[in-house]
């Protein structure tokens, strides 16, 4: 595994288990990968957490997994909260970065299974639509994971601050 930076604001890191209720609750984040003639490419992504890795889904082709075939490292960044407040010049925000490593699942049976998370979570309870929307768009999609090897959240030191009073 490889060395991360450690964070230098430790006061405001959120822990562990804090940053994956932030990766559980949240919807959507932006994907980072190394884009064409070595520019970064950031795509905000629909996604679902699920013990240690994120799972995205996409179309078989284009700028995202082109990125994805060139190199395996990426990163991921959530923002939960992101409170501007005018008047004391800052924002209140809370949010995780996830550093690791990005392939397509070729593995049909485990495409399969991580299609259907992603569509329980999106419209859950709907069993036979998502088997229908499974049998008909399966094959044109490709099914992303993401293995987390680092999970960094961080919080604006007011909120810090404030947690503390309580």
């Amino acid at each position: 595994m490889e060395q991360f930076r450690p964070m230098r604001r430790k006061r405001q890191q959120l822990s562990e288990e804090e940053s994956i209720r932030i990766l559980q609750k949240s919807t959507a984040g932006t994907l980072a990968l190394l884009g064409d003639n070595d520019y970064p490419y950031a795509v905000p992504i629909s996604y679902i957490y699920n013990k240690g890795k994120l799972y995205f889904h996409s179309a078989l082709s284009g700028h995202k997994v082109d990125a994805i075939r060139r190199s395996d490292k990426a990163s991921f960044c959530v923002i939960e909260q992101d409170d501007v407040q005018p008047e004391k010049y800052t924002t209140f925000f809370r949010s995780v970065i996830a550093f690791g490593r990005i392939h397509i699942i070729e593995d049909e049976a485990q495409k399969q299974e991580t299609a259907r998370m992603l569509g329980d979570r999106y419209n859950p309870n709907q069993e036979e639509a998502l088997q229908k929307e499974l049998e008909n768009g399966l094959s044109r999609m490709l099914m992303i994971c993401f293995d987390i090897e680092h999970l960094t959240g961080k919080e604006a030191i007011e909120l810090v601050r404030m947690h503390q009073k309580q």
